[in-house]
């Protein structure tokens, strides 16, 4: 196969299967506008493996080979206080869609009725020209060769948002790039790797190949597994069976307690798109194979 023949030339581009599939790339896309789950950590620019809390592996490449085989929507989350890498705390407030605070969280908590009105989203309420109140997604994936096995994996903000540079696609980039070709991120190994300029943990993603037939039945068989679903809603303090620090009496739900994120880059807040078109991006009128062999520059 040439250097990556993924979306041309695909037999199983046209299958009623490969279309049915798309709505990964949706979930990916969306939000611009249980204890003993495998799960992936970025933390110290190293892919960390989890089982129950318990490190059990830490690779030492750059970049990882998956599946995407599920996405959450984009989600907002303000923990209060300093950063404290050893410390398990429970979010003072969250968004399930990053416009209001989620219904489970106390009204003493709640940090303004709109996320656009909070003043923990304002550049400068978290350290240095940050915001407190974080951008985040979960995946649910599946490690090349591995097909039976789902690992979470929770993306940062700056992994999520920010332009296609010489190829270097954030998530957004990413999934609006496999939707210009009309091929969902459930069909093909994806490369993962950390951008070694970045101070932080920061991850970009391209295209490898796409799945052999026998594959994508095995992927399509987790896409609606338990621990799929577990892997997209699930904090990582829940995957990870970390006990739950009481409650207060208001709440029916309060999530569990989860160790607050390493600091981060400063972003831009993502402008929301025009919902005047359902439209794919339209593709690059350069052959793939030129884009590939930019990749690798």
């Amino acid at each position: 196969m040439s250097e990556l023949d993924i979306f041309k030339g695909n037999q199983l581009a046209n299958s009623d299967l490969f279309k049915s599939l798309q709505d990964v790339n949706k979930n990916l896309l969306s939000g611009a506008e249980g204890g003993g789950l495998r799960r992936i950590s970025i933390k110290g620019g190293k892919f960390r493996e989890f089982v129950g809390g318990e490190q059990v592996n830490v690779s030492t490449e750059n970049g990882m080979n998956v599946v995407i085989v599920n996405a959450a929507s984009i989600s907002r989350t303000y923990y209060a206080g300093e950063y404290d890498p050893k410390a398990v705390v429970a979010p003072h407030c969250w968004s399930a869609d990053t416009q209001i605070p989620a219904k489970e969280v106390p009204e003493d908590q709640r940090q303004s009725a709109r996320c656009m009105d909070c003043p923990q989203n304002v550049k400068g309420s978290g350290q240095g020209n940050s915001r407190a109140c974080r951008f985040g997604q979960r995946l649910a994936l599946a490690i090349e060769g591995k097909w039976d096995t789902v690992y979470q994996l929770q993306l940062p903000a700056t992994s999520i948002f920010g332009d296609a540079n010489d190829g270097k696609m954030p998530m957004q980039a990413y999934a609006k790039f496999l939707q210009a070709h009309n091929t969902p991120a459930i069909a093909i190994v994806t490369e993962m790797y950390f951008d070694v300029n970045s101070e932080v943990p920061k991850l970009f993603f391209k295209p490898v190949r796409p799945l052999e037939e026998d594959e994508l039945k095995k992927v399509v068989e987790l896409k609606d597994h338990p621990d799929t679903t577990k892997a997209i809603t699930l904090t990582v303090a829940q995957t990870d069976g970390v006990q739950k620090i009481e409650a207060k009496p208001a709440p029916e739900v309060k999530p569990e307690p989860e160790a607050k994120p390493e600091p981060e880059e400063p972003i831009e807040e993502p402008k929301k798109v025009s919902k005047k078109s359902n439209a794919a991006p339209k593709a690059e009128d350069e052959d793939l194979s030129s884009i590939v062999d930019g990749w690798d520059d």
